[in-house]
């Protein structure tokens, strides 16, 4: 199942950053995905297969659909 992810979607990780947080907003869609930790503000590019693997859920959406 394909599940669509937008930018500003805050999103729950398998495994909690070191700073203890575990949700992040999406910052940038594609071949891969740049994302921001909620807490501290640490900013990751991830490749897409590992960005959808380690998503658990999607917590806040802001899709205009």
């Amino acid at each position: 199942m394909l599940v669509k992810y937008n930018i500003g979607d805050i999103v729950k990780m398998r495994k909690p950053h070191p700073c203890g947080g575990d949700e992040w907003e999406v910052m940038r869609t594609g071949v891969d995905f740049r994302i921001k930790c909620t807490t501290c503000g640490r900013v990751l590019l991830l490749p897409r297969p590992k960005f959808e693997k380690s998503v658990k859920k999607i917590v806040a959406s802001k899709a205009t659909d």
